[in-house]
Parts: structure tokens; sequence; C-alpha cells
């Protein structure tokens, strides 16, 4: 298991934050809407300073079979309920299909078989989760450009929307990026994880990976991805579950 990292989203933030007089713990944060506002700037900020320093096209560090973690924790729901979806884990996702919708000349209904059948990316990558831990491990799947390539986006759109099966509460889960992360080639589509089908604990049949970033983005039981000119209206309008319920930040760059 890799060190704890001192990354530079952690210096920005940290020195931020540290200025301001704001590491006085997460109730406080939570609690006053001003600094609420102020976090949420500082995402735009991070995002901004972190593709200037390190570019669009930058990779996250990629590791060797033998750096593996022996044990990778699953983040998140572990399980989930919904008829629907058990229903496909009892058939092996046979008859599950992957939706591409929204501002896109040609929607898509892609079985798993399609997804197998791309082209392939297996990369051995750091899960950094913002509970405090980290582990390694080996994804594979199709880039997720290949998969909007077919689709064919929009000039409209802007950003692209992961709708998964799991809720939390009454909400359901989901998740977004930007065109930039959309199009960068670590991002895939997982349907493996060290060198197995994906288990239903780590996201079956598919996750998404977007490797720069911490581990709330990296969206499980993905079902439809939807291509939008804005995230106003969806939801609680900040892009993802957790940006909605917990004031964490859209961009969570690593």
């Amino acid at each position: 298991m890799s060190a704890p990292l001192v990354t530079r989203r952690g210096l920005v933030l940290g020195g931020a934050l540290g200025s301001a007089g704001l590491l006085g713990g997460c109730d406080r944060i939570n609690a006053d809407p001003a600094v609420r506002h102020f976090l949420e700037g500082l995402g735009s900020v991070h995002k901004t300073v972190q593709r200037a320093f390190l570019g669009r096209t930058a990779l996250a560090q990629e590791f060797s079979p033998s750096q593996m973690s022996p044990v990778f924790r699953s983040n998140g729901s572990s399980d989930i309920a919904d008829p629907a979806y058990r229903a496909h884990v009892a058939q092996g996702f046979a008859n599950w299909r992957l939706s591409v919708f929204g501002l896109v000349q040609r929607p898509l209904l892609l079985p798993l078989a399609a997804l197998q059948a791309l082209a392939q990316r297996s990369q051995i990558t750091r899960h950094d989760c913002v509970e405090g831990w980290s582990a390694i491990g080996k994804w594979q799947g199709p880039q997720l450009g290949a998969v909007l390539a077919q689709a064919g986006l929009r000039g409209e759109a802007r950003y692209i929307v992961f709708h998964c099966a799991d809720r939390w509460g009454t909400a359901p889960y989901y998740e977004s990026i930007d065109l930039v992360d959309a199009w960068h080639p670590q991002t895939i589509l997982a349907w493996r994880m060290n060198d197995a089908p994906l288990a239903v604990a780590h996201g079956a049949p598919i996750r998404l990976r977007v490797e720069r970033q911490l581990g709330y983005k990296q969206a499980k039981f993905v079902m439809a991805i939807e291509a939008r000119a804005s995230l106003a209206g969806l939801y609680g309008g900040k892009g993802g579950y957790w940006e909605d319920a917990r004031d964490y930040q859209w961009y969570a760059g690593i």
C-alpha cells in the first residue's frame, strides 16, 4: 500500500484554507454558507491551476503488477437491492444495455459484449479515496472517448453525466465530468478489475475510471451516460450526489 500523497490538490486547498483560518473542522465548514461558497470557488481555481500546471493530457501514474494491493476495499455502495439490478446480476448482465443519450447525434443501447468488443485499455493505477485510504488495482475497458465517438457528441455538449443503479436514501447516485476528462486516454469504462470481471461490490457491470480524480468521481453501477450542455437543473445542480448532498468539490483532481 502506498504512503499518503502530498498532492498539488492538497497544497492548493490546504494553503487556501489555512490562510482563511478555516481549519477548525468539517462541521464548521459545512455549517457556514459563506465558507461553503468560498470552497466551491476553490474547486474552479484548483481545476484551472492543475490543468495549467500538468497539462490536459498528463497521465496519472501507472504501476507494475508487483505493486498491486493485496486488498482493494469497496468504496460507496457495495450492493444494490433494486429488483431490476438484481435481475441483471442473476442473468450475468446478458440483457443489460448501456444507454447513451442526450446531446448526441446517435443515441445508443450497448450490450456489455459491445463494450468488450471495442479496443481495450488496461491500466494499473492508484485509487485515492476521500475517506483517507488508497489502493492500487488493475482496470480494463474501452476508453470513454470511443463510446462517445460512436454516439457523436453534438457541438453544444459540455458535460458527460453518469447515471447509476444505486441510491442513497431516496436520491439516485450520479456523477459528471467535463469533456477534457471525458476524452482523456485513461478515462475508461472498466468491466474488468484485477484480471477478473468486475464484481458487484466494485460496480458491475461497468464503472467509470477517471484516474486523475478522487475515488468518489469513479462512478459505479453505470447504467446510462448523458451528454449535457449544463449541469443546472440536474438533481441538486452541482454535478454529483456527494457534491449535492455534502458540498464535495465537483472537480476532485489529484
